[in-house]
């Protein structure tokens, strides 16, 4: 029996490929995981966002209208309702002057986690803390 910790984080922007919303799909696919588990196990994800990873959380993005392709914010919303801990580096929000109120809230969906903007510290111990550790 134990506790199979994971950190996925995200830290390219969602323009520059499919990665970022790759990050996003594998976090928040860590329930089917756990039927392959041994009884008794447990998954723990923990969804990180640093460096311009954290650009495309930034609420009324109008990426089908700028770029063709959907934003992450319809994914980021189903993060939230399956309750998975999503970690947003302090420093970086300070560094690209983003708002804090301009990400995506759980209450606006009735979910009950919302996105934590933390210290990188913070991040930095959560991937200490993993088995596995997946970058994005």
């Amino acid at each position: 029996m134990g506790d199979v910790k994971l950190a996925f984080v995200v830290q390219t922007p969602q323009y520059k490929g499919e990665s970022s919303r790759l990050g996003i799909t594998h976090a928040i696919s860590y329930q089917v995981v756990e039927i392959l588990l041994d009884d008794g196990d447990i998954v723990t994800p923990t969804l990180c966002f640093v460096g311009e990873g954290l650009l495309g959380l930034v609420k009324d993005q109008k990426a089908m209208e700028m770029y063709g392709i959907t934003s992450t914010e319809s994914h980021m919303k189903n993060t939230l309702l399956v309750d998975l801990e999503v970690l947003v580096c302090k420093e970086d929000v300070e560094k690209y002057g983003i708002p804090e109120d301009s990400f995506p809230d759980a209450e606006e969906m009735g979910a009950d986690v919302n996105i934590k903007i933390v210290p990188y510290a913070d991040i930095q111990k959560v991937m200490e803390d993993s088995k596995h550790v997946l970058l994005f």
